[in-house]
């Protein structure tokens, strides 16, 4: 191999033209670690909030940042026996812990590195890892969410969102989700049962209504504002708040507190139980990731502000980038 790679550099914090393509020297393999050859990666919130400069104490520039891998293991670590030369992967790197997966190569400790769904593509696979990994987090560890109880999923047209239904769905839940109007029909196939046009109707007049009273069991926040204020008043008795947003302004929970409510804080940790978990419902055909719009690696500014317009670009599910090749793939205007 050679011992240089294409990479994109966040070169400084700021906007959408913070980014450069160099060539750089591809990391040493640990003896526990994998090089993989990276076939596609996606874009997180987390990547544009780091971009712009919500982590300066976390981020040494230059530093290439991302947060998906999905490829094929070029070498492995004299202590590795886990995989493979040539066996297909998915992970999301070490947050905060080194380089990230917008290049051609990654090195990754394999207690991270999971086996890729056999029935999706490299670009479906690098748009599950993170996502995939906060979803089930958030719903199974920290929800603990159950058969028949009924959940409030906030934005159920993003890329979060979009798994979250299925997985809500997958575990036996009745799903709302605030939606557009236009994204409905999408969101019901994907399994919620009812939607709500957040930007027409009040949803915590709409829960009620629907719910007949009784409110929610869980509330999955993937909006923030003031989410968490208001979700107080659609939970039911011991209901739980799941969010994933930082909270810029302080916010009045009273109206949890006769509720017995539980709030939890979810900033994902990665591991491969929790990707095992998902390939296990990918491979069964209950979840299957939603890709909004694909582009190659040189574009990574151009996928940074699709993603920051999100629904008012018309877009649903991921923005996925083709680190192999040069896909172009955008939200129908």
């Amino acid at each position: 191999m050679t011992n240089s790679m294409k990479a994109i550099l966040l070169v400084r914090f700021g906007g959408y033209d913070a980014f450069e393509m160099r060539d750089v020297a591809v990391p040493a393999v640990g003896p526990r670690q994998v090089r993989v050859r990276v076939h596609a990666t996606a874009i997180n919130p987390l990547d544009y909030q780091i971009r712009r400069g919500d982590y300066v104490d976390h981020v040494p520039l230059p530093a290439i940042i991302g947060h998906d891998v999905s490829g094929v293991v070029e070498e492995t670590g004299e202590a590795v026996t886990e995989f493979g030369v040539g066996d297909e992967v998915y992970y999301t790197p070490k947050i905060f812990g080194g380089p990230g997966s917008y290049a051609e190569q990654h090195v990754a400790d394999i207690d991270l590195v999971a086996r890729k769904p056999r029935n999706l593509s490299h670009i479906e696979a690098a748009s599950l890892t993170l996502v995939g990994g906060t979803v089930w987090e958030s719903l199974v560890t920290r929800a603990r969410l159950t058969v028949q109880e009924a959940i409030l999923i906030h934005g159920g047209a993003g890329g979060v969102g979009t798994m979250a239904i299925q997985l809500a769905k997958a575990m036996g839940a009745r799903v709302i989700t605030t939606a557009r109007q236009a994204n409905h029909d999408f969101v019901r196939s994907l399994g919620a049962d009812e939607a709500i046009d957040h930007t027409r109707d009040d949803y915590v007049a709409a829960v009620a209504e629907l719910t007949q009273g009784r409110g929610v069991d869980v509330v999955f926040d993937t909006i923030g504002g003031d989410t968490l204020t208001r979700s107080g008043l659609v939970l039911a008795d011991a209901g739980r708040v799941v969010s994933i947003v930082d909270i810029a302004q302080p916010q009045n929970l009273i109206e949890a507190w006769g509720k017995n409510a539980a709030y939890h804080f979810v900033f994902t940790r990665q591991n491969r139980g929790k990707l095992d978990a998902l390939t296990n419902l990918v491979e069964r055909g209950l979840i299957k990731p939603v890709i909004g719009a694909v582009l190659p690696l040189a574009r990574v500014g151009d996928a940074h502000a699709l993603l920051e317009a999100g629904g008012a670009r018309g877009l649903r599910g991921k923005v996925a980038i083709d680190v192999m090749g040069q896909t172009v793939r955008l939200p129908a205007p």
